[in-house]
């Protein structure tokens, strides 16, 4: 039993997938999953074990930022024995060529946070994604037909920037789409030893200041998902 994560009724499954939201965790659960048990719901943050065609698979939110997701991960690696962690979350768009509702599969994932700074005495670290999730994850969007991309995302410890113009730095370096959680999620899979990926929807742009509705952001999870599951 973890700190955050009780997991009393059930056990978790090898592969987890992360969704930032608890509500949105628990509707995963329940559209996607069959003979779905709730795992965990200390502090509000659900977790959800079921099978999807027949295999186990387990559904868990981690809230929001490099310090909440680091939470649940370590958690789920260490005391309940995940061994392939996906990340179903959103992002905002810089790249100006990637439209509302596409995908981004994060390759590696800069960061402002100082939290690996601190893990590494200083020093840069440079957090991947799992090459054979990775890969898997593009061809599964291939052969479904769903426009994505593949490229750096920038893991932000600010939502609310004093600086609304800072994001165009990493624009300007070819970085594709600002997140909150991906570099912790990454490190965290290379100090433990396991498989990580994140799958990103575009919610909004920080070119065009557009965003997805909550109706279109629905719809929009259902490919992140699908593909998310299809990797198992």
């Amino acid at each position: 039993m973890g700190v955050h994560i009780e997991a009393k009724s059930c056990a978790y499954a090898e592969t987890v997938l992360l969704p930032g939201d608890p509500l949105r965790a628990k509707s995963m659960a329940e559209d996607l999953l069959d003979s779905v048990v709730l795992c965990n719901d200390v502090r509000g943050m659900l977790g959800f074990t079921g099978t999807y065609h027949g295999k186990k698979v387990s559904i868990q939110a981690t809230g929001m930022g490099a310090p909440s997701i680091s939470i649940y991960a370590h958690e789920l690696v260490t005391e309940f024995g995940a061994k392939r962690l996906i990340r179903v979350g959103t992002c905002g768009a810089m790249d100006p060529e990637l439209q509302l509702g596409e995908l981004v599969f994060a390759q590696c994932a800069s960061t402002n946070s100082s939290m690996n700074r601190h893990r590494f005495n200083g020093m840069d670290f440079a957090p991947c994604a799992t090459f054979e999730l990775l890969e898997s994850a593009v061809n599964q969007a291939r052969n479904k037909g769903v426009s994505f991309k593949v490229g750096g995302v920038m893991t932000n410890d600010f939502f609310y920037s004093d600086d609304p113009e800072s994001w165009k730095i990493w624009a300007r370096y070819g970085v594709l789409a600002m997140e909150m959680e991906t570099s912790a999620l990454y490190t965290l899979a290379a100090s433990k030893a396991v498989e990580a990926l994140s799958i990103l929807t575009v919610s909004d742009s920080l070119h065009t200041g557009k965003a997805l509705s909550p109706a279109q952001r629905e719809k929009a999870y259902q490919d992140s998902a699908a593909i998310a599951l299809a990797l198992l």
